[in-house]
């Protein structure tokens, strides 16, 4: 790249030129004057993209608006560019009802729909993914758009662009992955980042194009992506473009720039992309001193009006009934009863039917996962499925957690379903950012619900070891926004999986392998749901309370089998976020004792939070000190021995005598 910005137009028409010119500006004015505000303390943190604006005003005037774009902290002409208000982006960062957050955050954390902006999460990585989703639906819809998704080059470091990238490569999804190499991330140079020369090398390794754009060259910026745009339209696929700029602020405003060496700072502020664009169209006579001018009072005087019912909207007062309802997507339950008409079938074959029949049900429901396609998954659960509703649907994906989370996301966004298989519950934890930052406080955030179910193939009994065998359900039931679903029979599988698909929020569906075929019972062969957040009652009882889930339950049931002389209400909570209190404050207040039952290991597992709820709801009633039952606080072992050792059946039937005395 010359030091010296050299201007084509291409072609471009003189109202298109200004109109690049006037979309550049408006940012430029709103952040001196943000900079302005923030030394007077009225807006909280600032993330500049002074000197950048040529990439996000180019690449947006490139896009359809009805096409998705998803940005960053140094974005601002994505969103003046899409024409959103300015009084609703100024209320948005001072956290006025106005914007877009409900005041739940802050800056840029923020999308809206109605302008097909994804808003970013400060993991970065994540949002590459998300695109992905966007694209794919895009493709199955069959509608001839793409998205264009930003980052700068720190978040090229992290696994979630790796993923993504290849999972656009295999996948040709029409995606244009937008890097901003501003030179630093926050205080660290490119030379600590990569060793590469160009971030547009990389996408040799995913087998895509890949180019480098002047980013402070406004005409090259638009010029580029409309012709490469226009291209993938036509023929989707994902591009790697590269924007060499420069960040000439702090990361944030608090951060400062003296790190970086003045010459450096000195050389890219004679690259500045609104003042060599506005000098070059001056001397190509299409841009006159009036008219910039003019371009500059009436920008002004919008952000001042913008800025003025900004500030007279009222603080927003906190009403936690409110807050509490918006952690999910408001949804009512419609039931669907169960058929008379039954079949006898293992635990699989019912998760299987429900998956099945949900997906007849749904044409607009995707499934991912690795080896599920041809091969069935690895417990043979998507067995077939390929051959009624094709691999456009059925999709086996590479072995990447996080871009598949993020990518269900997307495809949530662009009005689908996802339901995502992890092989095992315990590779979850590869996937465990989006689920639990960008899932869960998606509808919360900014109003936008993650049709989204993560099935979790969990549990020990099967000699699995440490890596195959966790049940990792309080990884998540702490998490607001994230709905956990854990049946313990058959029927109860197909009813919940169905409902969970129906649900438009995030469900963690808990699926126990040693459950899996050796477990039968008479299902239901229609398609019938089962309500999320109800417990069952097994058995009734009066002198204790049996609480549990999942293999636990069963545990329960062949404790009993063999007293059949304790009275016991046995209750299967099925749901455990949200969890059924009423039934579990009905049962304890009748009995006076109750016991808690769980595989996990004992310390921060869900028995814990329920005890603590029966001793703050209940402890009048109570004839007894909660007790709990768990496995051993170990990882789980292989040899069958020490597997039985460490799960918490082997001491149940002691416990449970030991209250009944107490």
């Amino acid at each position: 790249m010359t030091d010296k910005i050299i201007y084509t137009t291409n072609s471009i028409n003189k109202k298109k030129l200004l109109e690049l010119y006037k979309n550049m500006l408006k940012p430029r004015l709103i952040e001196e004057k943000m900079l302005i505000l923030l030394r007077q303390g009225k807006i909280s943190k600032w993330f500049s993209g002074i000197g950048q604006e040529a990439i996000s005003v180019g690449v947006t005037s490139a896009l359809y608006k009805e096409e998705y774009i998803l940005p960053m902290h140094r974005n601002l002409g994505v969103f003046t560019t899409r024409e959103i208000p300015l009084h609703r982006l100024f209320s948005q960062w001072q956290g006025k009802m106005s914007g877009f957050t409900k005041g739940r955050d802050r800056s840029f954390h923020f999308g809206t729909q109605e302008y097909n902006i994804v808003g970013m999460i400060s993991h970065l990585g994540p949002q590459l993914g998300i695109a992905d989703g966007i694209a794919l639906a895009n493709i199955l819809k069959n509608n001839s758009k793409l998205c264009a998704v930003f980052s700068g080059e720190g978040g090229t470091s992290e696994g979630d662009f790796h993923e993504a990238l290849n999972v656009a490569s295999v996948w040709n999804l029409p995606v244009l992955f937008c890097v901003e190499n501003n030179g630093y991330g926050l205080s660290t140079p490119t030379s600590e980042q990569f060793n590469c020369e160009h971030i547009a090398d990389k996408g040799i390794g995913y087998g895509i194009e890949s180019y480098i754009i002047d980013g402070n060259n406004i005409l090259e910026v638009f010029s580029k992506v409309s012709e490469i745009a226009k291209s993938v339209r036509k023929k989707p696929r994902p591009i790697l473009l590269e924007f060499k700029t420069f960040r000439m602020r702090g990361h944030e405003e608090a951060s400062g720039t003296k790190y970086v060496p003045q010459d450096l700072l000195d050389l890219w502020a004679a690259k500045d992309p609104l003042e060599n664009y506005q000098a070059f169209l001056k001397q190509e006579n299409i841009l006159t001193e009036k008219l910039e001018i003019s371009y500059k009072e009436e920008i002004i005087q919008e952000i001042n009006e913008g800025l003025k019912t900004a500030y007279a909207e009222k603080a927003i007062v906190s009403n936690q009934k409110i807050e509490l309802s918006d952690v999910y997507k408001k949804y009512d339950y419609k039931a669907i009863s169960p058929s008379l008409e039954k079949k006898n079938v293992r635990f699989i074959d019912a998760v299987s039917e429900g998956l099945y029949q949900s997906m007849e049900k749904y044409d607009d429901l995707v499934i991912m996962g690795q080896d599920i396609a041809e091969y069935g998954g690895v417990f043979k659960i998507t067995d077939g499925f390929v051959e009624k509703f094709g691999k456009k649907r059925v999709r086996n994906t590479p072995i990447c957690e996080s871009a598949i989370v993020s990518a269900a996301y997307g495809l949530s966004v662009n009005g689908m379903k996802a339901v995502v298989e992890m092989q095992f519950a315990d590779f979850v934890s590869s996937g465990f950012n989006p689920i639990v930052n960008l899932l869960a406080k998606s509808n919360y955030r900014w109003n936008e619900n993650a049709d989204v179910v993560v099935r979790m193939p969990c549990g020990a009994g099967v000699g699995a070891g440490p890596f195959h065998s966790q049940t990792n359900e309080a990884w998540f039931t702490k998490t607001p926004g994230l709905k956990v679903v854990y049946p313990a029979f058959p029927q109860d599988a197909k009813g919940l999986l169905i409902e969970a698909i129906n649900d438009p929020n995030p469900v963690l569906f808990f699926e126990h392998k040693a459950l899996y075929r050796s477990v039968y019972q008479e299902v239901s062969e229609n398609y019938f749901t089962t309500e999320i957040g109800k417990a069952a009652l097994l058995q009734e009882g009066n002198k204790i309370t049996i609480i549990s889930y999942g293999a636990g339950i069963h545990w329960v049931l062949e404790a009993l089998e063999k007293k059949p002389d304790i009275s016991a209400d046995i209750i299967d909570l099925r749901t455990l976020q949200p969890l059924d209190v009423d039934t579990i404050y009905k049962s304890v207040k009748k009995t006076g004792k109750a016991i808690i039952v769980q595989e996990d290991s004992l310390f921060g597992g869900i028995s814990s939070d329920i005890s603590a709820l029966i001793n703050e709801n209940c402890f009048e009633f109570l004839d007894a000190p909660v007790k709990r039952v768990a496995s051993l606080e170990t990882p789980i072992p292989f040899q069958p021995d020490l597997e039985k050792e460490y799960l918490g059946k082997s001491r149940l039937e002691k416990s449970i005598e030991e209250l009944l005395v107490y």
